[in-house]
């Protein structure tokens, strides 16, 4: 059977099920990009067709902040080889600005 391009609208039904898997785990939990593509397969034997549209779709997640992809604990661009990734919504704390405490200013 050929491969055949997403549909126009794949991207969005992608983003929408990985943000509708995480905010569906409690908070600091993690999901992997194939229970999301398993979601989407109309044939539970397509769910692996699904994964290079559902890591591109993680990827730009991650590239505007809504989302935190990592391999081994470590972040990592969810495009690039080296073995399974997690998604992940980034913590509330992330982007915290440190402020100096009485003791160190």
């Amino acid at each position: 059977m050929p491969k055949s391009d997403p549909p126009p609208d794949a991207g969005v039904n992608i983003e929408d099920q990985i943000l509708l898997l995480l905010q569906a785990r409690r908070p600091g939990k993690s999901i992997c990009p194939s229970e999301v593509a398993r979601v989407l397969a109309s044939k539970q034997s397509e769910w692996r067709e699904l994964m290079p549209e559902v890591r591109r779709v993680a990827r730009r997640l991650a590239e505007s902040g809504q989302l935190v992809v990592t391999r081994d604990g470590i972040e990592v661009d969810a495009t690039s080889p080296g073995g399974p990734i997690r998604l992940a919504l980034p913590r509330a704390d992330r982007f915290a600005i440190w402020e100096p405490t009485k003791n160190e200013a």
